[in-house]
């Protein structure tokens, strides 16, 4: 008896004294023994009795009481990684190996700091720099995360776009969404059968873009889904209120266009098209649709093209007005030009155009003098001969 007290006394000098951060503890996790390593690291939130799982951040405990279940049950050693108290009063990343001694119905087990290599810290860092970013982003931007399961019935429900609509965070969690959106059935529908869903949406007097994306079990079959909503509701009204007025310049450049080129109707049958200002290819190609469509839908004999108010053209406005006689000619109407300036003659001879077959008259009086009199002008009687 007095070996096996002095065995026990031994060990408990050798945790007591050891450099390494050990510690016994009973099996339902209190702390019975440590080393004085450990109680310089932890500092003096280590007592007798002291629950192992209170020296670990809240958010860690569920791992190491999930674990702990297992060093209960078996003697293998189990490791636990997590943030552990310090007597900076700060946590400080840890890595823990536990071990149950059957015989005595003990724990033995040690702390060490965790490692850059150590493949379960960098995994469960990892996971959390990706909470802290994604949290990040759900709080900075207007967008409302949530998760529903396969019922709809909500799982997750957080971001700063709930503010836009008044809503607190986790307000709809436990809510079914097909109650609350019905329009929104299709979709989630979609989703929990395994296909990605993207599209639009007004709800709550907002705008919203939203992805829904199919969240698998291992056996494949969809459990839940992930939604974000994005609200884009003032991109929406920036978007209209571009093109309200990309529809009022649509309207004045069709205005401008047609007083640009006004089609005079100055008697039955005869259209008057007066071109004043600079004439380009573009205003020229615009008249001639213009004036065709209007001598087909009016039925018109004569279309006078008058170039008083026009200085110059280019050579290729000078071959659109010829091919735009032509064209009137082909509409079984008769196309006269008038009011030709010097300038814009000599471009036409210099690009040697044939005028022969169009009527030309020096302005635009003429030119309707010439319309009216073809129209009033009569055929001869038929003569008779006088045997």
């Amino acid at each position: 008896m007095a070996d096996a007290n002095g065995a026990l006394s031994s060990l408990d000098d050798f945790i007591a004294h050891s450099t390494e951060m050990l510690f016994v503890a009973g099996s339902d996790g209190a702390l019975l023994r440590w080393s004085d390593a450990l109680g310089q690291t932890i500092g003096p939130a280590l007592a007798q009795g002291t629950p192992l799982t209170e020296l670990f951040h809240p958010e860690d405990r569920c791992a190491l009481t999930t674990r702990w279940e297992q060093v209960r049950e078996s003697t293998d050693p189990v490791h636990v990684h997590g943030r552990v108290v310090s007597a900076e009063r700060s946590y400080r990343p840890l890595a823990c190996v536990v071990r149950s001694a059957r015989s005595d119905g003990l724990v033995y087990g040690s702390f060490r700091d965790a490692l850059i290599g150590d493949g379960a810290l960098d995994e469960l860092t990892e996971l959390r720099a990706r909470d802290r970013m994604l949290r990040a982003l759900i709080q900075a931007l207007p967008i409302a995360m949530w998760a529903v399961d396969a019922e709809g019935t909500y799982l997750y429900h957080e971001g700063k776009g709930l503010e836009a609509v008044g809503h607190r965070p986790g307000q709809h969690v436990g809510a079914n969404i097909f109650e609350l959106y019905s329009d929104a059935r299709v979709a989630v529908r979609r989703a929990l059968a395994g296909d990605p869903v993207h599209g639009m949406a007004e709800a709550h007097g907002c705008v919203w873009e939203s992805w829904m994306v199919p969240l698998s079990e291992e056996e494949g079959h969809v459990s839940s889904v992930l939604g974000f909503s994005l609200d884009v509701t003032e991109g929406q009204r920036a978007q209209q209120a571009l093109q309200t007025k990309l529809d009022v310049i649509e309207a004045q450049q069709r205005v401008i266009r047609e007083l640009a080129a006004p089609i005079i109707e100055v008697w039955d049958g005869v259209l008057a098209l007066p071109m004043i200002g600079v004439v380009d290819s573009a205003r020229t190609a615009d008249a001639m649709e213009s004036l065709l469509e209007a001598i087909a839908s009016r039925g018109a004999r004569f279309a006078v093209l008058d170039l008083t108010g026009v200085q110059m053209v280019d050579t290729k406005v000078a071959d659109h007005l010829i091919k735009l006689v032509r064209a009137i000619q082909l509409l079984g109407a008769e196309g006269i030009i008038c009011g030709i300036r010097p300038t814009v003659a000599q471009t036409m001879v210099a690009l040697g155009l044939d005028l022969s077959a169009i009527v030309t008259k020096a302005n635009l009086r003429a030119g309707l003098t010439h319309c009216m009199r073809r129209l009033t002008a009569r055929p001869a009687p038929p003569t008779r001969d006088v045997a």
